[in-house]
């Protein structure tokens, strides 16, 4: 029996999942909803993401470990949970894929490029104006959480709320072994989003829009989405899961450049190394760090027998440092070429907003590093949220004008 969640987990799990991958690739943990087996090699993980004998089907054995009463307490968030694309298998994803692509089309996206580069431009015009700035708080969090209330169509107004929603369902989801509290205030902010899309549901269906609640309403005509149960599951997993990625990845990428600061200064040099330099910020720090699966059949894996219904837990930061996998792992490199991370999933449940946290963060970093040359981190330490599953920073205290008087640079 392993255990490895403590507190110096939370700030840099990379030593226990390499100490992991030295005494085997498959371990059983207690730290995970009662029992779990832990996956750290690449070859597994990525097996494990593609093969159907993985069920993703978890929403409500996941939430009855948070108490004796939780499958009669917590039976509106796993009914909620239960329809959302993240925690279906089969058919029933195919369509409900198929229903959602078409709001992540390369042609919808790029005419929402003038908006992002909006948004990224005003945040910039704020942060410009300050001595010292939390990167996270006034960049780093407002970006993705405007921007998917952009694309779903809903007031940017509404955002903190959303912000607070959102914080309570992820901190539940994060949660390796979620207490009944931490159980019920996620349950009553995914009910409040869910009254929130009902309540706009029927004015939007009045009122056509391009956006992405618009594209789930034509997929409901077509039959792709069966019931309004199923189209507002779409709808709050989007806005939930919409801003997490890109916040963490904002906000542990640019730390991880200015604590590079010879790779910070190649990409300046060569522009052209940005996408690789994206997918090295999502390597070197995934933002989602696990995912979960059931096992649908009897099986043996590195001769450990794994029973219909456990739990496996596929760790993606430990993949993506796996060094049978990468040239030296643990090394930052914004040239490097070897493929594909697994920071987005991999196989039928590859993220669907991959596409679009890309896009954004391409054009937030092609700003910031233009427009603040001198750009370095604040005296006060960076603070990492302590979350098992998505790894983030809580606070990046940043000088955006390190050099001018009193870090202030006057702007045109």
């Amino acid at each position: 029996m392993t255990r490895i969640i403590d507190t110096e987990f939370l700030k840099n799990p990379y030593p226990v999942y390499s100490t992991l991958r030295t005494q085997g690739p498959v371990h059983w943990s207690e730290d995970f909803c009662g029992g779990a087996w832990l996956l750290t090699d690449y070859a597994d993980v990525m097996y494990a993401l593609r093969d159907p004998a993985f069920s993703t089907r978890r929403a409500g054995g996941w939430a009855n470990t948070a108490g004796t009463d939780a499958s009669i307490r917590l039976t509106d968030f796993k009914r909620i949970f239960s329809r959302a694309l993240l925690f279906v298998d089969g058919r029933q994803h195919t369509r409900l894929r198929r229903a959602m692509n078409a709001g992540f089309r390369p042609t919808l996206l790029e005419s929402f490029r003038p908006r992002i580069q909006s948004i990224v431009d005003e945040l910039i015009d704020n942060l410009a104006q300050e001595t010292e700035a939390d990167f996270i708080a006034r960049f780093a969090r407002e970006l993705p959480a405007r921007v998917i209330a952009g694309l779903l169509g809903v007031d940017e107004s509404d955002r903190d709320t959303f912000f607070s929603w959102s914080d309570d369902i992820a901190t539940f989801v994060s949660s390796p072994t979620p207490t009944m509290d931490i159980a019920l205030r996620a349950q009553d902010s995914l009910l409040a989003l869910c009254e929130y899309f009902q309540a706009l549901l029927p004015q939007r269906r009045h009122q056509r829009r391009t956006d992405l609640i618009g594209m789930l309403l034509d997929a409901e005509k077509q039959g792709l989405i069966i019931t309004t149960k199923e189209l507002l599951a779409q709808c709050c997993t989007l806005l939930f899961a919409g801003h997490e990625t890109t916040r963490n990845l904002l906000g542990s990428g640019l730390y991880t450049l200015l604590r590079h600061p010879q790779q910070l200064q190649q990409l300046r040099a060569t522009p052209a190394l940005m996408s690789s330099a994206l997918r090295e910020m999502l390597r070197f720090e995934s933002p989602v760090q696990y995912t979960g699966r059931r096992v649908k059949v009897d099986m043996q894996l590195h001769g450990h027998t794994l029973r219909k219904g456990d739990l496996v837990i596929l760790l993606i930061g430990a993949a993506n440092r796996d060094p049978k996998r990468f040239r030296n792992p643990d090394s930052f490199d914004v040239s490097r070429d070897e493929g594909n991370h697994l920071a987005f999933g991999y196989g039928p449940h590859v993220c669907i907003g991959a596409a679009l946290t890309y896009l954004e963060a391409e054009m937030a970093f092609n700003a910031l590093l233009c427009r603040f040359p001198e750009l370095q981190l604040a005296a006060n330490a960076a603070e990492w949220m302590g979350n098992a599953v998505y790894r983030g920073l809580f606070k990046l205290p940043v000088r955006p004008n390190a050099s001018a008087p009193n870090g202030l640079r006057k702007t045109a």
